[in-house]
């Protein structure tokens, strides 16, 4: 036997060793009983691919949630954490009056995340939408610079470029007046050099890059990233959205214009997404840590707007924006404005968003004329068809670059986060959303995507349809790739 195993060829040995772990990689993915289509595809893929195969599944074949990869029950045990729950729950006189006052008939959707117990609906709250990223970066600088307590930052695209170095600045100033300030950023998406790293250790900030890897330039989309962007300021002011922390978002140092949008919240909510940035940032620092009291201080607003955060990824029990959004979407009797710079629907968000065009509801949907991924933007012409044909409006954004991650149904609920609608956003990276249910607010947002339109052309359904065969085969073959996109 030994003798025999000696005379194999190398490639030989590899091609047992491979279908040996293939039997096993089949194995567990028939007892997940997950989608026939999605398990017989990965099947195949093992049997036909030596080696390719088992990469391929490794990376993208897993499912990290199921398997709770990424901890959270030490956050969500501790006193703090269940005590600021508890004081946020609603009675049900008061949820009864948010149903009648704002939802018309949409309480589903408070329902839908009531029932997770990190995304519990707060009702005391103010939050201003603000517009691109030259506005966004200056009152983040503002706020932080008034930090009395703690300042605490998550961010998928955090560079030392100009505008990186406002953040930073900022960041370094309060830690050096003895301001706890806490730093959590995406090894692949972020950049940052030697010299900054150790001026922030100098300073006093406390920094964990989020899953480092080794070539992060070759492997930013084949890793599970952090793709979230939150700014919390003493748990009183907290921020979130499409705007990362480099000139590539700020219009006047970036050649190209970029029209993104972002939101400040002040109130319940902040705690929220406090809540979140702490698991977070217990996955990073790998080490327990004590939450204090003072990390959700009392709420001094009056005004009533309810908000609930959204966070998923593979620290969430489900799908928490897609779902919410699929439900939004269903729910709808008059209109879906929907604005996504990638648009790589799954499954269940084209049945939901055809059903909805067809049902006679306005579907909408701003996307960018030219993207900065060509391979995004062939795979999401791909979809356009399919939609057209069912109803559905869409709007090629051409003054620039559009990055805004949307949504706003019906003038009485909208969404703004860093969700983008498509595969890796629903299934793959940390994302997080403000779901807010007021009028108020979908009217702006109303507002903002009304003139972002002015800014568009629409796509003709037969003219699309006659599009050359060339390009039709460009988009099918990219459309392969939408779920590494």
């Amino acid at each position: 036997m030994i003798a025999l195993f000696i005379s194999l060829t190398t490639w030989q040995i590899i091609l047992i060793i491979n279908y040996a772990l293939v039997i096993v990689a089949a194995g567990t993915l028939l007892l997940k009983n997950s989608n026939p289509t999605k398990t017989l595809t990965y099947l195949i893929v093992l049997m036909v691919l030596p080696l390719v195969g088992l990469i391929v599944y490794y990376l993208f074949g897993q499912e990290y949630r199921k398997q709770k990869l990424f901890r959270r029950k030490h956050i969500l045990n501790q006193s703090t954490i269940k005590k600021y729950n508890e004081e946020l729950k609603l009675d049900d006189e008061l949820l009864s009056e948010i149903e009648e006052d704002f939802l018309e008939g949409k309480v589903k959707l408070i329902k839908l995340l009531n029932s997770c117990k990190d995304a519990p609906l707060t009702s005391c709250n103010t939050i201003e939408v603000i517009r691109n990223g030259e506005n966004t970066v200056p009152r983040i600088v503002e706020d932080i610079s008034k930090a009395s307590q703690f300042i605490h930052l998550e961010y998928y695209i955090l560079k030392d470029d100009e505008t990186g170095l406002d953040i930073i600045n900022a960041l370094c100033e309060r830690a050096e007046n003895g301001i706890e300030v806490k730093l959590s950023y995406d090894y692949v998406g972020s950049s940052l050099s030697n010299a900054t790293l150790d001026r922030m250790t100098a300073s006093g900030v406390e920094y964990n890059p989020f899953m480092p890897v080794y070539f992060p330039k070759f492997t930013s989309k084949l890793n599970y990233r952090d793709h979230r962007k939150i700014a919390i300021i003493d748990g009183q002011i907290g921020y979130l959205g499409g705007v990362n922390l480099s000139n590539t978002y700020y219009n006047g140092r970036n050649p190209r214009y970029w029209r993104d949008t972002h939101v400040r919240i002040e109130g319940q909510a902040v705690g929220s997404l406090q809540m979140h940035f702490f698991m977070t940032w217990d996955f990073v620092t790998e080490e327990k840590f004590q939450i204090e009291r003072f990390h959700f201080p009392k709420c001094e607003i009056d005004t009533q707007t309810a908000i609930q955060i959204a966070a998923s990824g593979p620290d969430t029990d489900w799908a928490n924006i897609m779902e919410a959004i699929f439900t939004a979407i269903n729910l709808a009797e008059d209109y879906v404005y929907i604005t996504t710079p990638y648009f790589i629907p799954n499954d269940e968000m084209l049945t939901a968003l055809e059903v909805a065009a067809k049902s006679g509801v306005d579907v909408r949907i701003i996307v960018p004329e030219i993207s900065d991924s060509k391979i995004a933007q062939y795979a999401s012409a791909s979809y356009f068809e399919r939609v057209l044909e069912a109803g559905v409006k869409i709007f090629l954004y051409t003054k620039g670059f559009v990055h805004a991650k949307t949504m706003v149904v019906d003038g009485v609920f909208s969404t703004i986060g860093t969700s983008n609608m498509d595969y890796r956003s629903f299934n793959i990276n940390f994302e997080i959303n403000a779901l807010v249910y007021n009028k108020d607010n979908a009217a702006t947002m109303v507002s903002h995507f009304n003139e972002d339109l002015k800014e568009c052309k629409q796509i003709d359904f037969k003219e699309w349809k006659n599009r050359g065969i060339r390009q039709k085969i460009k988009e099918s073959a990219m459309r392969l790739f939408a779920p590494l996109l």
